[in-house]
């Protein structure tokens, strides 16, 4: 008979605000499922990161069936685990725990999410050189997703130098030399050239953008609005609010664009068929992100 009662979490830094629970819990209820969803918040339980291990541990301990892993666990729960998934493994990160038959095995369903919200949301989008703004564990995830999704190349800019170089390396061991490199804030308007869209070494087809800016913790625009032209995509992973102040701007320019809401939403699909092995609809998962995060009215 197949299982039909679920217990799942997410370990996180500040993770109140999250929509992955209601995201769980509503696609769960529609298939008839006994489903948990429980938030772990470090700050709330007043311990380090490095203390991910023992709530892992606890949680299995407990009779989880998975777990979602965040910032800032997402590489430190690697040591921890019984065995990775070859796209986890090569990312050096997690998001995705799942329990079975005594282990607990890591997986990464950001790349898979980005990925799968980008070719739903810009199928057509040209992608041989690309610009990302971030190289944190969102950047790590969504600079691989391009890449697989075919990208010649990716120019990974970062506030923190030695994050970027350091992405840039990984990307290049993985994808093979010359598919990635590394640049600082300051050459920004060089390499994507403004409203003229001719920057060095060719025009830029697109921009991920891919820190906190945007969050409503974090108001503002992550680069200057004169940089933004009508030749060029933009793809946002903030995904609260949906619409982000990079996003308006980035319209009203004539840019084609996708907010983050996509990635969040096939992002936990993923994570929902890896726990449950159910199959989630993502049309109406959907449709709750964008009701929950006020976009739409509640879904029927």
């Amino acid at each position: 008979m197949a299982k039909d009662s679920f217990l799942v979490g997410l370990i996180g830094s500040g993770i109140g605000p999250s929509l992955s629970p209601a995201l769980h819990e509503r696609e769960a209820d529609r298939q008839g499922l006994r489903y948990l969803y429980r938030l772990i918040d470090i700050d709330v339980l007043g311990v380090e990161a490095h203390a991910v291990g023992d709530l892992v541990r606890a949680a299995r301990d407990l009779g989880f069936d998975g777990l979602n892993i965040t910032h800032p666990c997402k590489q430190l729960v690697i040591d921890h685990l019984d065995a990775l998934d070859p796209r986890a493994e090569a990312l050096g990160a997690v998001n995705t725990v799942v329990f079975a038959d005594g282990r607990a095995t890591g997986h990464n369903t950001d790349v898979t999410g980005f990925a799968a919200s980008f070719a739903r949301g810009l199928p057509d989008a040209p992608l041989e050189r690309v610009v990302q703004l971030g190289a944190g564990g969102a950047g790590a995830a969504v600079a691989h997703a391009t890449l697989t999704l075919g990208a010649g190349r990716v120019t990974v800019v970062d506030a923190l130098p030695e994050r970027a170089a350091d992405l840039a390396a990984s990307l290049n061991r993985h994808f093979g030399v010359g598919r990635a490199d590394a640049a600082t804030p300051d050459r920004l308007a060089a390499l994507i050239g403004g409203a003229d869209g001719g920057g060095v070494g060719g025009t830029v087809d697109g921009l991920v953008h891919a820190t906190p800016t945007g969050m409503a913790a974090h108001p503002g625009l992550p680069l200057p609005a004169e940089l933004l032209h009508p030749g060029l995509w933009v793809a946002e992973v903030v995904y609260r609010p949906l619409e982000t102040e990079l996003l308006r701007t980035a319209r009203a320019t004539g840019c084609a664009t996708l907010d983050g809401g996509g990635m969040a939403v096939f992002q936990a699909a993923d994570a929902f068929r890896l726990f449950t092995g159910r199959e989630p609809d993502t049309t109406r998962m959907l449709a709750d992100i964008a009701q929950l995060a006020g976009a739409l009215p509640a879904p029927k």
